[in-house]
C-alpha cells in the first residue's frame, strides 16, 4: 500500500465525530448486555500500524466490566505444546461480552512465519484448521470481525523512528519490530497468502488503510458499527469511505493503491 491517504482531518473534527461513533459503540454495548450476544473484534496488521490506538478510540467509554482487550504474550513451553487455539479460546467473549483481540491466532500465518517461530508443518496444520475452527465461533453465535490495518512502507520508518525517539513507548520496541522493515516483502507475501486462504464469506477480512490514523480510527468503527444490530442506530454516521475500509475482494493489487 504505496498510496497516502490525502484527505486530512482537523483535531477538534475528529474528535466531534469520534464521540458522536462511541456514543454509537455505548448504545450497541448496551444492546449486547441485555440480549447477551457476544461480539469478538480481531485487529491484525503492520508493526506500528496503530492497533492500539484503535482499540483504545472503540473501548474508551465502553463498560470495563464488559469489555476485554486480549494481548497474549509469546507462549509458554507448555502452551507451546498444547493446540494451537486453546490459549484463545480461553479467551473467547463469554455472554454479553464485548472483546477485541490485538493480534491473534493470525500470529502464526504472520510473525511467526515470517521470523520462523513455527515450523512448515505447524502452518500447514493451522491454515487447514483455521476456517474450520471460526465457522464454530461463528456458528455458536459469536459475531466474529477480522481487521487488518496497513500502511506504506515509508509510514512505517518514520513510525519506527518515532517510538525509538519517544521515552514513553520504549515498551513498544522489540526485536520482531526491528525487523518489520528488513521483511517488509516477506509480510506482504504472508499478509496475500493468509487474505486468500482465510477471507471466507462467512469470516472476510476488511483492510482499514490506515496512513492516517484519525481517519483509519473513525472509519474501521463505522465498518464495525453498520455490521452489527442494535436499537436506535444513527445509520448517517455510519457511512465509511470505502477508500480507506473494504472487504478483501480477492485482488492483490487493490492492496498496494
Amino acid at each position: 500500500m504505496s498510496k497516502l491517504t490525502k484527505d486530512k482531518i482537523t483535531e477538534s473534527d475528529y474528535e466531534s465525530k469520534l464521540r458522536l461513533l462511541q456514543i454509537e459503540l455505548v448504545k450497541l454495548q448496551n444492546s449486547l448486555i441485555s440480549n447477551q450476544d457476544q461480539i469478538l473484534v480481531i485487529l491484525e496488521g503492520r508493526d506500528t500500524a496503530g492497533k492500539d490506538g484503535s482499540i483504545k478510540a472503540i473501548t474508551e467509554h465502553l463498560s470495563p466490566r464488559e469489555t476485554r482487550v486480549v494481548a497474549l504474550s509469546k507462549p509458554t513451553e507448555a502452551e507451546s505444546n498444547e493446540w494451537y487455539f486453546q490459549r484463545y479460546v480461553a479467551e473467547l467473549p463469554k455472554k454479553g461480552e464485548f472483546v477485541l483481540f490485538n493480534r491473534s491466532w493470525y500470529n502464526r500465518a504472520g510473525v511467526e512465519r515470517v521470523m520462523g517461530f513455527c515450523t512448515s508443518e505447524e502452518y500447514r496444520t493451522f491454515i487447514e484448521t483455521v476456517n474450520d475452527f471460526e465457522a464454530m465461533l461463528k456458528k455458536s453465535g459469536i459475531i466474529l470481525m477480522k481487521y487488518y490495518l496497513d500502511i506504506s512502507k515509508k509510514e512505517q520508518a518514520a513510525r519506527l523512528e518515532a517510538r525509538a525517539k519517544d521515552p514513553l513507548k520504549q515498551w513498544k520496541i522489540s526485536p520482531v519490530d526491528e525487523q518489520a522493515q528488513k521483511k517488509w516483502s516477506a509480510y506482504s507475501k504472508c499478509r496475500n497468502d493468509m487474505f486468500l486462504t482465510t477471507s471466507t464469506s462467512m469470516t472476510p477480512w476488511t483492510i482499514v488503510r490506515a496512513n492516517d490514523k484519525k481517519l483509519a480510527h473513525l472509519n474501521l468503527i463505522r465498518n464495525l458499527l453498520s455490521r452489527v444490530s442494535y436499537p436506535k442506530k444513527n445509520k448517517d454516521l455510519l457511512k465509511a469511505d470505502k477508500s480507506i475500509v473494504f472487504e478483501w475482494n480477492g485482488k492483490i493489487s487493490d492492496l498496494e493503491k
